[in-house]
């Protein structure tokens, strides 16, 4: 298991590596900037078929929609870009919501970054499998399975580090860029050479008037674009120092890029008057009409399909920092807090997929279907953040305080608004789950701390419960339940000979007849231990055995409870364990997290058996 372990992921780093492990801006771009790139593919093709609805009066406002969604895209990157300013530890909505507008806001905006992380790993990797699928149509009735795949590889090479994953995600990102900037700049090219086409003349028949309600719900769609802004802002802790100069230079660089990439390519697609195939991406149609159906057009599209599925690195790179500060904040289970043997949140990584994996079952691999949830965790997380930098500088008050305040204030409301006009648009679309799952995620949040501040109550060294006692207790005594006679019975023995001199056997007895056999082997090899049988006319084994402890406790009446000793084999391959009954384990089990009976504490000893073959 160990070598292939190894294979998968490497061999563990110590943790001096950490440092080394840093990305300089190249990386960093790669690693954190894939869903925002990415998701013009489908900020894009949900314009389209929102306002397709409409016919050509609807599509004409394509290019008006994705300027606003522009505009809203600067605010947003410059009201995060002096988030990174103020936090250049890293801060993510969760930090400065808790830190500035309190707990419950904070809760908030960690709830919907791990929803809107687990929707982008979805929403890629699906859309990517549809522009694939757009050019080998054969592909679409397994658009789930290739889901799947590519989320298994793009979940091992993240589970290998930080570093090896910018190094690998690199290629498709750079790629992505390169390729649709040239597309772009020929698309310019011969828009300037051909003129116009004609939208009235392909633009499918209007099945809708084309209303108020039509434009917030297509704008709320499109608003996916604004997808992973908040990325880098959340990952400043992984740039090389200078972390924040890096990290805002780096932001600024994926915001203008992401603003000729969609403005671009919706301009372009409104402008030639470009309408798909069935089952083809708008995009596809958009690249096939500027490139024609050749080598160049596969590799656009084999590059949106890497785009697209290593966008899913984004939420690797963000759901396992954020999950792991909600751990050691005390609001989520403490092993997502832990570095892996990679260095990297091993366990962040692996939920995260597994709830990815779920998402695209469930939906079918529909990245169309999964659009609804997508736009209002984001946009939540927005607003809180950009609230929680305005009261920060009113706290604050230094240089530029005033100017910092409204740039983010700006931002607050915009994404406010948005979030509003999402909301409502998309709500029966789907978006009341998510409005549905944030406040029971901040419940659950709210559950595991209140769990951890009442472990730490009962475990400190304090008046509040009744004094440890220093006094060592007497030889215990100890109970052997056996399952028959046999060497790792009478290695037990052994050792509960050494620590008691009040040692008792216990045989639960599941078929008549069977104690026979059991008292005559005794005989040889109990060292002289008495043996108690156990009838079990039930053939349970754990509740006689309970039941036995029990009342062995009451007649004693010596205020402790006996010890357990539990013979055990371990078997020499893994999957041997599978062949056995473990009852070892079952008893280990509910003694585990039975209730402290007669106000005492039992202890259970494991003796194995380490089998050979």
């Amino acid at each position: 298991m160990r070598s292939i372990r190894g294979f998968l992921i490497g061999p563990p780093l110590p943790t001096q590596r950490l440092g080394d492990e840093r990305l300089d801006k190249l990386r960093a771009m790669a690693a954190l900037s894939p869903d925002a790139l990415s998701s013009i593919a489908y900020a894009n093709q949900e314009i389209y078929l929102g306002l397709a609805v409409a016919g050509a009066a609807g599509l004409v406002l394509s290019w008006k929609i994705g300027l606003v969604i522009v505009i809203l895209l600067v605010i947003v990157a410059i009201s995060y870009s002096q988030t990174i300013e103020a936090y250049p530890s890293g801060g993510g909505s969760y930090t400065v919501a808790r830190e500035n507008l309190g707990q419950y806001p904070g809760l908030i905006a960690a709830a919907s970054l791990l929803i809107d992380y687990v929707l982008t790993a979805a929403v890629s990797l699906t859309a990517g499998v549809a522009a694939i699928a757009s050019a080998f149509p054969d592909l679409w009735p397994y658009r789930t399975a290739l889901a799947l795949v590519l989320l298994v590889i793009i979940t091992l090479t993240n589970l290998r580090g930080i570093r090896e994953t910018g190094t690998v995600i690199a290629i498709p990102v750079y790629l992505f860029i390169g390729c649709y900037v040239l597309m772009l700049l020929v698309g310019l090219v011969r828009a300037a050479i051909e003129g116009p086409g004609s939208l009235e003349a392909v633009a499918p028949p209007a099945t809708h008037s084309l209303t108020l309600f039509l434009v917030m719900h297509t704008f709320a769609s499109g608003c996916t674009a604004l997808t992973g802004v908040e990325a880098i802002s959340n990952g400043v802790r992984l740039f090389k120092k200078p972390e924040a100069r890096n990290a805002r230079q780096t932001l600024a660089a994926m915001a203008l890029l992401m603003v000729f990439m969609f403005l671009g390519s919706v301009s372009l697609t409104q402008f030639f008057g470009i309408v798909p195939q069935t089952n083809e991406t708008i995009l596809s149609a958009l690249a096939r009409h500027i490139l024609g159906t050749n080598a160049a057009y596969y590799v656009v599209q084999a590059s949106t399909l890497l785009i697209l599925a290593v966008a899913a690195n984004t939420s690797f790179a963000g759901f396992p920092g954020v999950a792991s500060i909600l751990a050691r904040d005390g609001y989520l289970p403490r092993q997502l807090s832990f570095l892996g043997d990679r260095l990297v949140f091993t366990n962040g990584m692996l939920l995260l997929a597994g709830l990815t994996a779920v998402l695209i079952v469930l939906f079918g691999g529909d990245s169309h279907a999964l659009i609804p949830l997508f736009a209002v965790g984001v946009f939540l997380a927005f607003s809180l953040s950009q609230s929680g930098m305005v009261i920060h500088w009113l706290h604050e008050r230094g240089p530029g305080w005033r100017l910092k305040a409204a740039v983010n204030g700006t931002g607050a409301v915009a994404t406010a608004i948005t979030l509003v006009v999402v909301a409502v648009a998309k709500f029966l679309d789907g978006a009341w789950i998510v409005v549905v799952l944030i406040p029971l995620l901040v419940l659950m949040f709210r559950a595991i701390d209140r769990h951890y501040i009442e472990i730490r109550r009962e475990l400190a060294l304090n008046d509040a419960f009744p004094p440890v006692s220093t006094t060592p207790p007497p030889p215990p005594r100890v109970v052997v339940p056996i399952s028959g006679v046999h060497r790792g019975t009478v290695l037990a023995l052994h050792y509960a000979r050494s620590i008691s001199d009040r040692v008792t056997a216990v045989y639960v007895e599941i078929n008549p007849g069977d104690a026979d056999r059991i008292r005559a082997a005794w005989e040889t090899w109990g060292m002289g231990v008495p043996l108690v049988i156990v009838p079990s006319p039930y053939r349970s084994i754990v509740w006689p055995f309970l039941d036995f402890l029990d009342r062995y406790d009451r007649e004693a009446n010596d205020g402790h409870l006996a010890s357990v000793i539990l013979p055990e084999f371990i078997p020499a391959k893994w999957w041997e364990l599978l062949l056995h009954n473990q009852t070892a384990s079952l008893i280990r089990f509910a003694l585990f997290y039975r209730r402290r009976r007669f106000g005492k504490v039992r202890a259970i000893i494991d003796i194995p058996l380490h089998l050979r073959k």
